[in-house]
């Protein structure tokens, strides 16, 4: 096992019983959450709402990658926020630009009923202690706003061949709080949860589930370090520190979780706990398990990972062990942002070859996805000198955050090939003179309204590139200096009316449930900012509902098959 892979949880075949009276339970719960991120907190709170006796388990303390993210919310059709800000915007219009962006990838119904519910959804966050705001920043656009501004555009509601027949509306929701408020938005959850009488079990790995003699899933087996012991203290320090220098140091992560994982192996004890009604996986994605990553996205191997410890595919494996079916694994959400600096994109972005192959305007996500699929993880930006210029002046002097600023400065100044002309920047390269030199052209002609843009960049996103030095950006995945990251998007088959988890015959499991990045949902083809946690609420929600009244659907049907 690699360095990496050994930090996985280890999953086990289920443990069949006969009868579940006999089986010695360390714990009784009704509707049991795996996993204690935005998902299963959404679904604990939901399921404590329809009046659950409910247990929330997690390998760590709690958070995952929703503790970690900028806690953005994707929300709009009219929320109190965008009526603030002077937007109009409705479920239609929502319905409409999501419609693009997600593919298919759930059914219309479903996607409507996203669309409908976004206002209720943010004001139940808000009910949670949660708090939205309706300050833009300049333009409007940008990978993640500054300080002081929570309402922006976070997908690509302003690129002209994305945002439909609808005015484009700014539906990315920061919850309101200093740096990244990710850990703002889980605090208000947790809290919420244990006010509503939530039972947590922490640093508890699950390591398989526990079925009857019918197939039911009635409740999961854990290993779990004991509760206060030394062991448990310093496994929290642990991987706490890893969770914050990951982005900075992932090797020495890696042996950081290594060390924990060790005290789990030799230190955590078992633990029984039955849900008499149902168990819902919540546990994330699959970005630190490198094996399923190799199996099912190995040109995503090099990218760096966005997420969490705990997002190694436990959920997505302990529901495969007892016959569940899995959708979208091969997807993987890659991240080359561009924007800020705002100027960046109105450069243009070019292959190995020096051929340009997309609208530099465009989400990150969405310019990301062909850089991989399709370049092989490698391409250029392409600035001129005066562009160049203005790019470091706002790196410098525009306040962006330091992840934003750090990383443009270092391959504006420190990884950068120059040629005086585009024959001597292409030798430099190793891209085709002839083939850079007409990206250049066609893009100068677009720019000076000689001829369309072959990509559909919008007119104010399109410059000449025609005073020398030129200059190439190393974007490439390989870049050490400009990080490539990258989440998977895959997960369980869920009914979309329950959030059941469904067999390969289509058939609900009984007794289990998924939500967030552990099932297949609307972010489950392409990311959008703040589409996984809005994914978070709306899947926890649907799956905590359904999972608290399962012994009362499990009648009905009975009753509908005796009529």
């Amino acid at each position: 096992m690699s360095r990496a892979q050994d930090t996985v949880t280890a999953v086990l075949p289920p443990l069949q019983v006969e009868d579940s009276q006999a089986l010695k339970w360390d714990a009784q719960c009704e509707v049991l959450v795996l996993g204690w991120g935005a998902a299963g907190a959404c679904a604990a709170l939901q399921a404590r709402a329809e009046g659950a006796d409910v247990l929330v388990a997690d390998r760590f303390t709690g958070g995952g990658a929703s503790a970690k993210s900028g806690g953005v919310v994707y929300a709009g059709g009219g929320t109190r926020q965008q009526r603030a800000a002077g937007f109009s915007d409705s479920p239609e219009a929502m319905f409409d630009y999501l419609k693009h962006e997600t593919q298919g990838v759930v059914s219309d119904d479903t996607l409507r009923r996203f669309c409908n519910d976004s206002v209720s959804n943010l004001q139940w966050l808000e009910g949670h202690g949660a708090s939205y705001s309706h300050e833009v920043p300049p333009g409007g656009k940008t990978s993640y706003p500054q300080d002081g501004y929570f309402l922006y555009y976070s997908g690509n509601e302003l690129v002209p061949l994305y945002g439909g027949a609808n005015p484009p509306a700014p539906r990315g929701h920061r919850t309101v709080g200093k740096g990244q408020c990710g850990a703002v938005l889980y605090a208000r959850l947790k809290d919420a949860c244990l006010k509503a009488g939530v039972r947590p079990l922490l640093q508890a790995a699950a390591k398989r589930l526990v079925v009857d003699a019918t197939g039911r899933v009635i409740g999961a087996e854990f290993s779990r370090l004991p509760p206060g012991s030394q062991q448990a203290e310093l496994h929290a320090r642990l991987t706490a520190r890893a969770e914050r220098l990951q982005n900075f140091a992932p090797g020495y992560c890696d042996s950081l979780r290594q060390r924990a994982s060790q005290l789990e192996r030799d230190f955590a004890r078992p633990v029984l706990v039955h849900a008499s009604k149902a168990v819902i996986l919540s546990t994330g994605g699959f970005i630190f398990n490198r094996e399923l990553i190799g199996q099912h996205a190995p040109k995503f191997r090099r990218n760096f990972k966005v997420g969490a410890t705990g997002c190694d595919g436990s959920g997505l494996r302990l529901g495969l062990s007892v016959g569940a079916s899995s959708d979208r694994l091969e997807r993987v959400s890659a991240w080359r942002f561009i924007n800020p600096p705002y100027s960046w994109h109105k450069g243009i972005v070019v292959n190995s070859d020096g051929r340009r192959f997309c609208n530099e305007e465009v989400y990150g996500a969405t310019l990301g996805q062909p850089l991989m699929e399709e370049q092989g993880g490698r391409a250029w930006l392409v600035l001129d000198a005066p562009l160049r210029r203005k790019a470091i002046s706002e790196a410098l002097f525009k306040g962006y955050w330091w992840f934003q600023t750090v990383p443009a400065l270092a391959l504006m100044l420190l990884k950068v090939r120059k040629g005086k002309t585009l024959d001597q920047l292409a030798h430099s390269t190793g891209m085709d003179p002839a083939v850079l030199a007409e990206s250049i052209r066609a893009n100068n002609a677009a720019a000076r309204g000689e001829a369309g843009d072959p990509f559909g960049k919008s007119r104010g996103g399109r410059r000449a590139l025609a005073h020398g030095p030129f200059y190439a950006c190393d974007i490439s995945v390989s870049n050490p200096i400009f990080p490539l990251g990258a989440l998977t998007l895959g997960g369980l088959r869920v009914d979309e009316q329950s959030g059941a988890v469904l067999d390969v015959a289509a058939q609900p499991i009984a007794g289990l449930y998924a939500a967030g990045r552990a099932a297949v949902g609307i972010p489950s083809h392409l990311y959008i900012s703040g589409l996984s946690l809005a994914d978070c609420v709306f899947s926890g929600r649907r799956a905590g509902k359904a999972a608290a009244r399962e012994t009362l659907n499990q009648a009905q049907l009975a009753a509908e098959a005796s009529s």
